[in-house]
């Protein structure tokens, strides 16, 4: 186990699912930038709650940054040809919801008058 910090793009949408004993979790791949240019898929699980909510509240192709404890691995195709594969078990999830929210956030903190990197940017997302 690898305790890693990801970032990509989503693929396809998140599912929650049930498990055995009744605890939900959810599942989603997420495509990932390689160092040579290519790109790895990242299977992804959550179980806690607010990953959980922000993973199922992203459509395919968002943005998205999430750590957790990951498991890299090695997958074959049909012609005998070696993959990389990454498994990743999410305990916290970003997205640019949570990065516009952090910001309007910042902004209402500073002094009456303080200049604030970036004050005036209207950039709601949906």
């Amino acid at each position: 186990m690898i305790d890693a910090l990801i970032a990509g793009r989503l693929h396809g949408h998140a599912e929650e699912r049930t498990g055995q004993g009744g605890s939900t979790f959810v599942t989603c791949k997420v495509r990932t930038a390689a160092g040579n240019g290519d790109s790895i898929f990242c299977n992804v699980i959550a179980f806690n709650d607010d990953a959980r909510h922000a993973l199922l509240a992203l459509g395919d192709g968002d943005s998205v940054a999430m750590s957790g404890a990951l498991t890299p691995k090695v997958w074959t195709d049909k012609q005998g040809n070696a993959h990389p594969a990454l498994d990743l078990v999410a305990h916290t999830v970003q997205t640019a919801y949570h990065v516009t929210r952090k910001r309007k956030a910042m902004q209402g903190a500073g002094k009456p008058g303080d200049q604030v990197h970036g004050a005036g940017i209207d950039d709601d997302l949906p």
